[in-house]
């Protein structure tokens, strides 16, 4: 089965839960597609696709990992998204939201 298992430190900084649906961008080769999200160790820096999904990313592809909300137009007015920007070493280097 295709999956993303994410650090779970990882997962905690950008509002992730397990299994949840997440969408994939492959800015080194373009493509993309959606998947679902594992946990994997704390604090270990893994980003890490699974069965399926492992045939579309090479090691040391740069990802986009989104995940989506549906909120009213009152919840809008004042939701923020989050967002982390990491190293190569998958280390946070920015967060915000």
């Amino acid at each position: 089965e295709g999956s993303i298992s994410i650090d779970k430190h990882l997962m905690e900084a950008a509002n992730l839960f397990p299994y949840e649906k997440v969408a994939i961008y492959d800015v080194s080769n373009g493509e993309r597609f959606s998947t679902y999200v594992i946990p994997g160790g704390r604090d270990s820096g893994t980003i890490c696709l699974n069965g399926a999904a492992a045939r579309k990313v090479s090691r040391g592809d740069l990802i986009i990992i989104a995940s989506y909300v549906v909120v009213d137009d009152a919840e809008a007015a004042v939701w923020s998204p989050t967002s982390i920007l990491l190293d190569e070493k998958n280390k946070i280097k920015h967060r915000s939201g």
